[in-house]
């Protein structure tokens, strides 16, 4: 089955994606929706109806953080977070949700508990990972990062960062052809942050038309990243502003989703950015 990313806000070229890290040690929230005592249903409602009344269009939940420098989790311990927010969400919403997973067996789980895509940082590597993947029928993003999370930001270099993760992007969609998921079901992300300095990242940033070659929705997720940071000298929680501009900027360029932790001042922005595009 074929699988668009949705756009609820009329006019608005690309779709806004939600995150709701169900993780104790996310990089933008510090854990706000799990805790020591497992997940907080009650803030993991709270969080995404606030989405959904904003504007999102899906909503990517994540139970293994996988900022640089992250440790594995244990696929046990990644099932006891994802599962039951999803139950928890599925229940009270009809948007599309997505999980944010590399791992099969959490692939088979987010597909019965009604999740409609697989956001996949190792792009469906794992062993296993692509037959689930097929097996589920759900749609599947696959993201470019050179390394695990403990070593991608140890020096990173390309020759040419924009060919090679084109090619890689590229073979992994051929990749999942191969394996049984139609190319309909496929998007790509070239993943801002993962194993790549900021130089890095601008240059991804200025190629995504060329991205956009490969014939697949592009994902771009750029909220509150360290390349933010770098630019403006923010801390994590100060920077919306820096976050906006990238997000403008990607769907000016091609983007057709943006996964972000500020969804209601994204869809503005989304809107204004429609209205001055749209044709008198």
């Amino acid at each position: 089955m074929a699988w668009r990313p949705p756009r609820r806000q009329p006019g608005v070229r690309a779709a806004v994606m939600g995150v709701l890290n169900v993780t104790p040690d996310s990089f933008s929230d510090g854990g706000a929706l799990y805790g020591p005592r497992g997940l907080d249903q009650a803030a993991l409602l709270e969080r995404a109806e606030a989405m959904v009344a904003a504007g999102a269009d899906i909503l990517d939940v994540g139970g293994e953080s996988t900022r640089p420098g992250a440790r594995p989790v244990p696929r046990e311990e990644e099932l006891a977070r994802v599962v039951p927010a999803l139950r928890l969400l599925r229940r009270h919403f009809a948007v599309p949700l997505s999980v944010d997973t590399s791992d099969p067996e959490v692939m088979r789980a987010a597909a019965g508990e009604g999740a409609d895509l697989i956001n996949d940082v190792r792009a469906l590597r794992r062993p296993g990972a692509l037959q689930a993947a097929a097996a589920s029928g759900l749609a599947v993003c696959l993201m470019h990062m050179p390394a695990e999370p403990p070593e991608m930001q140890r020096n990173p270099q390309y020759g040419d960062v924009v060919a090679e993760v084109e090619r890689f992007l590229q073979a992994r969609v051929e990749q999942a052809v191969e394996a049984g998921i139609s190319p309909e079901r496929i998007l790509v992300d070239p993943g801002f942050g993962f194993g790549k300095t900021l130089e890095h990242n601008l240059a991804l940033l200025r190629a995504l038309p060329r991205l956009r070659s490969l014939g697949r929705p592009l994902l771009v997720g750029v909220s509150r990243k360290r390349m933010v940071g770098e630019l403006t000298g923010r801390e994590v929680a100060e920077r919306l502003a820096g976050s906006l501009a990238l997000a403008l900027l990607a769907v000016e360029r091609g983007a057709d989703v943006v996964r972000v932790h500020d969804v209601a001042e994204t869809v503005d922005a989304l809107t204004v950015l429609a209205r001055v595009e749209a044709v008198p």
